[in-house]
């Protein structure tokens, strides 16, 4: 048996792990197009970024964003109802002690009971009024505010540096597992050709 067949494998697994290498790099470089002769080269994310940018944004206001949502989850009876103790404290407070400072011959003229009727009446009066003055402020956030278009501006505006660093952190692993796999079915390539040849000379 020849031992340079040996080599065969090993050459073999290194050029599955070098391909799938450089197959990640070029998804990041080069950064700006490089022509070489007649063909031109540039990273897949440089290149796609502004379109990749306006994907992102359309798919966060439309499907991991929603105004309406958000509205839902602030109006919700159960949400309501843990923020109404803060608010009811703080119109104890007013009527207690705010109202009697600004007008103190009010005071004079209220009592407990009159404090808690009032309250009571304040606080019936808020539970209607604030889902309607939520959605109302709601509707007016989202007309201001176009979030498709904040995030296409701000991932289109990332340096090619910074998406590359982003993207490395969150795939480092999986970027890591392709080069394995090249290098893996690179060397179960090179066994069956030492097989091959072996069988048939």
């Amino acid at each position: 048996m020849n031992y340079w067949l040996i080599l065969i494998p090993l050459i073999s697994a290194f050029i599955g792990w070098f391909t799938n290498w450089i197959a990640i790099k070029m998804l990041f470089h080069p950064k700006e197009p490089k022509k070489i002769l007649w063909i031109s080269f540039h990273g897949i994310f440089p290149k796609r970024q502004q379109q990749f940018a306006e994907k992102l944004g359309k798919l966060v206001s439309e499907e991991l964003l929603s105004f309406r949502e958000i509205e839902e989850k602030i109006i919700n009876p159960d949400n309501l109802s843990k923020m109404m103790p803060l608010v009811e404290g703080k119109i104890d407070l007013f009527l207690r002690e705010k109202l009697s400072s600004v007008f103190p011959m009010i005071s004079m003229f209220i009592g407990q009971n009159t404090i808690n009727q009032l309250k009571i009446v304040f606080m019936q009066e808020l539970e209607s009024m604030f889902p309607e003055i939520i959605g109302s402020y709601m509707k007016n956030i989202e007309s201001q505010l176009d979030l498709e278009k904040m995030v296409t501006e701000k991932v289109s505006g990332f340096s090619s540096d910074k998406m590359e660093s982003i993207l490395n952190q969150i795939m480092s692993k999986e970027f890591r597992f392709v080069e394995v796999i090249g290098g893996v079915l690179g060397l179960i390539i090179g066994i069956l050709q030492v097989l091959i040849t072996v069988m048939t000379s």
